[in-house]
């Protein structure tokens, strides 16, 4: 069993910078993808960006530039460094954990940018 347990949200006006961290607990050995996502409201669940345990990252076009995704698989960690925030942005963000056929959700960090 795995946990995931999200931090670092919050309010910061636009064109500011949050970074939130995820630390996964449990069994997370082998290969894994950890990412983000994000659920703003009224509107469905979408990718922000993924990173594999071997590094390969991948990202939602309109996040490229802006956010970069980062692990630290020693201690478990994937941390998602957000620049040049927008309104458009404000959202809950979700870890997510994939591993063979296991698929955890963190419980999620709100991210507001103010205009």
């Amino acid at each position: 069993q795995v946990q995931l347990v999200e931090s670092g949200g919050g309010l910061v006006q636009a064109g500011g910078s949050l970074r939130l961290s995820c630390v996964a607990s449990g069994s997370t050995s082998g290969f894994n993808v950890m990412g983000w996502y994000r659920q703003a409201p009224g509107k469905e669940r979408e990718l922000v960006a993924t990173i594999t345990s071997r590094g390969s990252t991948n990202y939602a076009f309109s996040m490229r530039g802006r956010f970069t995704i980062s692990s630290d698989n020693s201690k478990n960690t994937v941390v998602l460094q957000m620049n040049s925030l927008k309104p458009e942005d404000t959202a809950v963000y979700y870890c997510r954990l994939v591993q063979y056929t296991y698929d955890y959700w963190g419980q999620g960090t709100q991210v507001t940018v103010s205009s």
